[in-house]
């Protein structure tokens, strides 16, 4: 799998190659009309039948329900989703709690379906919490699209993940690794301890340390930050006191690292821990620039919400069901193949560092 992509300030062109990989990320209890049917994901419990030479319909509603309203991160993904819809001639606006708990997405959620939304995209603070909800839209013919933090599998058509899980999870490792010389105490910094992606990111982190390459680097503490800036500022600060040892920090959350970053900015830590995860390039500017943080990793957030836009419209418009093998034309991005268990994959993520960071603007 792979995806080229050249970003710079003011324009963006990407071009995609996808390949159908998956990682199961959750389970849920509950099942569809139709859940014997093996790889078809949520859609097929309505017996639905795709029609890939269907127009995209006009005047579709998408609704984007972020993890919080107020993460930076989330905010450049759903504004992407909204410019999309405008392509196709839909609408879309962004809603949500200003919290991340597990449940604050549920009173949403029954908003939206009481608007009749066509669509609704969301990035899960919990995989199991949003259920409910998320199962009364579908039996009432709205789309469910999971991006960024998937949902249980039975809860959503379709998830739109930025990478590979595995590939996001073991490659945090690798690059702190190169960065440490492979010895080292580390810490993973999370956003809540219920996000799918997170856990999913973690749990391939902690498979890729049990490598005979790795034996001289510990993994001693994950702190959760809850995606709060605040939060995951303190959260670094605690880390550093209670493992006076310490050589590095993972945290795979843009919230988490520039706040790991800041606090290490301004400390005698400054040069002495290593700092990486995945972040913003506009937000980790500085910190790369000041030698704080020597490198960060992402996907770009605008074509992610760029591709949810799209992937939710071929659902409402029949083109797709959601079914492994479908596939669907993503605009800009091109064509897009869902895989098993509804997931479609963005592409792999990009390294970001002093060489190449002022080539990119999101």
């Amino acid at each position: 799998m792979q995806l080229h992509t050249r970003i710079r300030r003011g324009t963006l062109a990407t071009s995609a190659a996808i390949c159908a990989l998956s990682v199961t990320l959750a389970g849920c209890s509950g099942t569809t009309k139709d859940s014997a049917k093996k790889d078809s994901g949520a859609a097929a419990g309505n017996n639905a039948t795709a029609n890939p030479d269907a127009e995209l319909k006009k005047g579709l509603k998408l609704a984007f329900l972020p993890k919080q309203i107020n993460n930076p991160y989330e905010k450049i993904v759903d504004d992407a989703g909204v410019e999309a819809a405008k392509e196709f001639g839909g609408t879309g606006k962004e809603v949500g709690p200003s919290d991340a708990s597990a449940s604050s997405q549920v009173s949403y959620i029954n908003t939206l379906i009481q608007q009749r939304q066509d669509a609704i995209l969301i990035a899960a603070n919990d995989p199991n919490a949003v259920c409910t909800p998320l199962k009364n839209a579908m039996k009432q013919d709205i789309k469910v699209v999971a991006y960024d933090s998937d949902t249980a599998k039975d809860c959503r058509q379709l998830f739109i993940n930025q990478a590979s899980s595995e590939e996001i999870g073991r490659s945090q490792v690798r690059n702190i690794a190169k960065q440490l010389g492979n010895k080292g105490e580390i810490a993973i910094l999370s956003a809540t301890q219920n996000a799918t992606n997170q856990n999913a990111w973690i749990d391939f982190m902690k498979d890729e340390l049990t490598k005979p390459e790795y034996k001289d680097m510990k993994l001693v503490k994950v702190a959760y930050g809850d995606d709060d800036d605040q939060k995951s500022f303190q959260e670094t600060q605690g880390l550093l006191k209670a493992y006076p040892k310490l050589k590095g920090i993972i945290s795979p959350t843009t919230v988490g690292i520039a706040a790991a970053a800041r606090y290490i900015s301004s400390s005698s830590y400054k040069g002495k821990v290593v700092i990486n995860g995945l972040g913003t390039p506009n937000q980790m500017r500085k910190y790369v620039k000041d030698g704080t943080v020597e490198q960060f990793a992402l996907w770009n957030p605008k074509d992610l919400g760029y591709l949810g836009a799209y992937a939710a419209a071929a659902l409402a418009s029949g083109q797709i069901t959601g079914a492994e093998g479908e596939k669907f034309k993503a605009g800009r991005l091109g064509e897009y193949e869902v895989g098993k268990d509804g997931e479609v994959i963005l592409g792999s993520p990009a390294v970001f560092d002093k060489k190449n960071i002022d080539e990119f603007d999101f």
